[in-house]
């Protein structure tokens, strides 16, 4: 792990992004609570949140962060894309950026659990980090959006 002992505590917060593609009728499956496995958009939010809470287990060498916040948003984007979004805060030596695109991707990776019976064809990406705050690196805020 990289060494964080003398770097300042800072407020720090990282917001990322995913989309799921799929069927039309895969979506409206998920939005009128169709979907055999049950719930999608609530189970999804929550792994998205338990997976960010776990971040330093999955990734190597990531350090183990208290976080303060973090929040998981699932949102139908036109009539084929789940839009996914977290927010992460922490304070802390280090940045949450890994947290907050680990969460937007179990997130994505629970839709398509919870739908492949209904739709195998459904596509994960991209997932990218939006922007964050803190550290001395400062701020970053992506410049191009992808769709």
């Amino acid at each position: 792990m990289v060494d964080v002992g003398d770097k300042p505590v800072t407020q720090r917060e990282a917001r990322a992004r995913a989309v799921v593609r799929m069927q039309p009728d895969t979506l409206r499956c998920i939005l009128e609570g169709r979907v055999p496995k049950g719930e999608v958009l609530s189970v999804a939010r929550i792994a998205g949140i338990m997976a960010a809470k776990r971040t330093a287990e999955l990734i190597p060498l990531c350090h183990p962060l208290p976080l303060e916040v973090a929040e998981v948003e699932l949102e139908p984007l036109g009539p084929d894309q789940l839009e996914i979004r977290s927010c992460v805060r922490v304070s802390a030596k280090t940045g949450v950026e890994m947290e907050a695109l680990v969460a937007v991707s179990v997130a994505a990776l629970t839709v398509y659990d919870m739908c492949k019976a209904v739709d195998r064809e459904m596509e994960i990406g991209p997932i990218y980090l939006v922007e964050k705050s803190g550290g001395r690196s400062g701020v970053f805020r992506r410049k191009a959006s992808h769709a």
